[in-house]
C-alpha cells in the first residue's frame, strides 16, 4: 500500500520520545524548513499561523516559541492528542484541531500564513486544498510550503532508498504517483490569485550524533523543494498584487 497515512496514527504516542527513526527525521527538518520561512516572513511575532497538517506538533511549537499565535490542523486524531499534551507540557497556547485540508476549519480571511510542510505529496485532493489554503489567507497573506518533486531521482531517493534500502520511513509511506513538480504547483497557485515566490532545493547534508540525517538547502529542486506564494493585499483602491520574487518553476 502506497500513501500510507495509518503510520502517523500507529506512532502518534511516540511523536516526541524520540523511539522512532522517521519522526526524528520529521523533527530535524524544522530547522532547515525555518531557516527559509524565516526570511520570507521577517518576524512570527504577532501572526495568526496555520500548520496544516500539523502532526504531532513539531513546526507548530516552533512557530510558536518564535512568537505566532498558532492553530494547528491534522485529520488524525492521535496526533492532535499527542500534540496537545506536549504542548501542555511545554506551556505553550498552540490550537489544535481534528480536520483536513480538503475542509480546513477556519473562517475565510482569517490567519496571515499558512504553513504546509510534508503534506501536499499526500493530500486526497490537492487542488481542493488549495482552494481551501487561498480561502483562509488574508489579504496578504502568505503560502509557506514544501512538497517532493515527481522525478525519477526523487521517487529513487524518497521512496526505493528511503523507504526500502536505508529504512529512514516506514515502507508505503509516499506514493511517487503523487508528488508534484514545481511547474505544476506553481500554475495552480497563480491560478489561486497567489504570486509565486523562489523555489529552493533541501535535503540531507549531514549527519548528527545519533547519525540522523540533519537537513539544509540544495542547489537543485530536482527532489525535494521549498517555497512560499503571497496573496494579493487589499487596499482601499482593490486588490493589490502581492510582491514575491518569481522563481525558478522547471
Amino acid at each position: 500500500m502506497r500513501n500510507d497515512l495509518s503510520i502517523y496514527r500507529t506512532y502518534a504516542s511516540n511523536w516526541w520520545d524520540g523511539s522512532q527513526r522517521f519522526l526524528r527525521l520529521l523533527h530535524n527538518l524544522v530547522p532547515a524548513r525555518l531557516s527559509h520561512f524565516d526570511e520570507v516572513v521577517g518576524t512570527w511575532h504577532g501572526k495568526a499561523v496555520l500548520d496544516l497538517g500539523c502532526g504531532g506538533g513539531f513546526m507548530a511549537e516552533a512557530l510558536a516559541k518564535r512568537g505566532a499565535t498558532v492553530i494547528g490542523v491534522d485529520p488524525i486524531e492521535a496526533a492532535i492528542a499527542a500534540a496537545e499534551a506536549h504542548a501542555g507540557q511545554e506551556g505553550l497556547a498552540i490550537d489544535y484541531r481534528v480536520g483536513s485540508g480538503e475542509a480546513i476549519p477556519l473562517a475565510d480571511r482569517s490567519v496571515d500564513c499558512v504553513v504546509c510542510v510534508d503534506v501536499l505529496e499526500h493530500v486526497a485532493d490537492v487542488d481542493r486544498v488549495l482552494d481551501e489554503i487561498a480561502r483562509v489567507l488574508k489579504p496578504g497573506g502568505l503560502f509557506l510550503f514544501d512538497t517532493i518533486n515527481r522525478t525519477m531521482l526523487a521517487a529513487f531517493i524518497i521512496v526505493h532508498i528511503g523507504e526500502s534500502v536505508l529504512r529512514l520511513l516506514p515502507r508505503g509511506t509516499h506514493d511517487p504517483a503523487k508528488f508534484i513538480k514545481p511547474s505544476e504547483l506553481s500554475a495552480k497557485l497563480v491560478a489561486r490569485g497567489l504570486s509565486v515566490g523562489p523555489l529552493v532545493g533541501f535535503g540531507p547534508c549531514g549527519l548528527n550524533r545519533r547519525l540522523d540525517f540533519t537537513f539544509g538547502r540544495l542547489p537543485s529542486v530536482q527532489v525535494m523543494y521549498v517555497g512560499h506564494a503571497c496573496m494579493p493585499a487589499a487596499t482601499e483602491h482593490g486588490p493589490q498584487t502581492a510582491r514575491c520574487v518569481a522563481g525558478p518553476v522547471g
